[in-house]
């Protein structure tokens, strides 16, 4: 397939990535020293906060001995474990060694990768520091989080573990990048502050301050405390996680960038996004935005609610565009949708390469799922639906956001249309074509980015396609 700047499209930027001073792919790496005096630092604390028992039973000196015995003891720990936790690369794999009394050694196939992260807390940020994340198949537990590391060295190795698990050598420079989307401050200002439960709290919060100005009641301000500590948690946390969100698309995959304490770098592979959902709540759709969330394999526990938002806030067309960047060759808005007619109106339907579903009066969700990912198909049916003839095609993926359903079909149009995604599923799953060494197939194609959803942003979604 040819670039997009040679099809008319916009020329890819030079990737923002690591010079290329040092080969990361031979010999051994150590994480930075640092971890050293901050481990240590770390379990000093830990006895400073134990410190008022142990001063009231044995007295200072005793104390000032116990501490000095800490210092020692934590250094004397850290600095072997630092020196035995060694990683590299080893051909088509990743070998880390870790422990110093339980010693442990792993040696990773880097064809079961799945997502690579380059996250930078804050205090990461002072010293030039960064964590490299590792996301593998297997769920729970199978990550692999290689912490302290200079910031170099761990953009070095993560152009260098997508290389390998794309099936190119190494040392293969970073692939380029098109330009995909940047939030604008105020639109995620905007979009935060223009929902429900946050408006709400705020005329509480107003309600509350004006009935102790008036009344001087101080009683009532504890109503406020949990509406602050509710605004900080859904109005702050996502503001200071998202400013200066950018993506971008490369043959490597969705690369997102984003965080104002702690940067994040996120590459998400062709092929590891299971499914999709595009969530528009009630008072966003007089802003004609929309929040992208998706199915990630790899991403499970708290990883996972961390990791499932592609777009936190874009407009309608641009969260659409994504989609069909995201799985090639098709398009989600021409997916012919069957509508039930009812109080809760919800709408399914698919073609040759997806299945759509939409729900919500509210908050409108319309889930996306290709369907050589569909994991199992089945239909359901409780008392009362039996009883209506009515049946529920539910459609399994990986564990996340996305739970795709048609609800309330009728009981042989739902066996029809059971019927159909299995049939549409074994045409479009071939057996050869894994999501590993996605460099010999184009499966994130960035055609014409800026040029091809050109004005979407002002384009509602789909209409409802009548039964045929």
């Amino acid at each position: 397939m040819l670039p997009p700047h040679a099809r008319g499209g916009q020329p890819p930027m030079p990737s923002p990535g690591p010079r290329r001073d040092a080969d990361v792919t031979t010999g051994v790496f150590r994480a930075h020293w640092l971890i050293i005096p901050f481990q240590v630092i770390a379990v000093t604390l830990v006895f400073v906060a134990l410190i008022g028992p142990i001063l009231t039973q044995f007295g200072f000196a005793w104390v000032l001995v116990l501490a000095v015995a800490v210092v020692f003891g934590s250094l004397a720990y850290a600095l072997p474990a630092w020196w035995y936790g060694s990683f590299g690369l080893r051909e088509d794999h990743l070998v880390v060694h870790s422990g110093l009394l339980m010693r442990s050694s792993r040696e990773i196939p880097l064809s079961r990768l799945q997502a690579v992260d380059v996250v930078q807390p804050l205090l990461m940020q002072v010293f030039g520091l960064a964590e490299l994340r590792i996301e593998l198949a297997g769920g729970d537990g199978s990550a692999i989080r290689l912490r302290c590391l200079r910031r170099q060295v761990a953009e070095r190795l993560r152009v260098a573990v997508l290389a390998h698990a794309a099936g190119l050598p190494g040392r293969s420079p970073e692939a380029p990048e098109w330009p995909f989307y940047r939030l604008p401050f105020l639109l995620l200002l905007g979009a935060l502050t223009f929902r429900v439960p946050v408006l709400l709290s705020f005329v509480l919060l107003l309600l509350l301050v004006t009935a102790f100005l008036v009344f001087l009641e101080p009683g009532v301000l504890g109503g406020a405390v949990p509406l602050v500590l509710g605004l900080l948690r859904y109005y702050w946390g996502p503001l200071a996680r998202y400013t200066d969100f950018y993506a971008s698309l490369s043959s490597d995959g969705l690369r997102l960038r984003y965080g104002m304490f702690q940067r994040r770098m996120q590459t998400v592979p062709p092929g590891r996004v299971q499914a999709v959902r595009v969530v528009e709540p009630l008072l966003w759709r007089a802003l004609g935005v929309a929040r992208v969330e998706a199915t990630v394999a790899g991403y499970a526990g708290a990883r996972q609610g961390d990791s499932t938002d592609l777009l936190p806030v874009a407009p309608l067309g641009r969260a659409y565009s994504l989609v069909n960047e995201l799985f090639p060759e098709s398009e989600a808005a021409l997916v012919p949708l069957v509508v039930n007619r009812g109080p809760l109106s919800t709408a399914a339907g698919t073609d040759e390469r997806l299945f759509v579903s939409v729900r919500g009066l509210f908050c409108r969700v319309t889930e996306i799922v290709p369907v050589e990912r569909m994991q199992t198909l089945r239909l359901s049916a409780g008392p009362i639906a039996q009883i209506r003839g009515r049946v529920t095609v539910d459609v399994d993926t990986p564990p996340g956001p996305v739970a795709a359903r048609a609800p309330d079909r009728e009981a042989v149009r739902g066996r029809r249309f059971l019927d159909a995604l299995v049939e549409y599923g074994r045409r479009a799953r071939v057996p050869s074509a894994g999501t590993e060494r996605w460099a010999t197939r184009a499966t994130m194609h960035g055609e014409s980015v800026t040029k091809r959803y050109e004005g979407e942003e002002s384009e509602g979604p789909r209409g409802d396609t009548p039964e045929r």
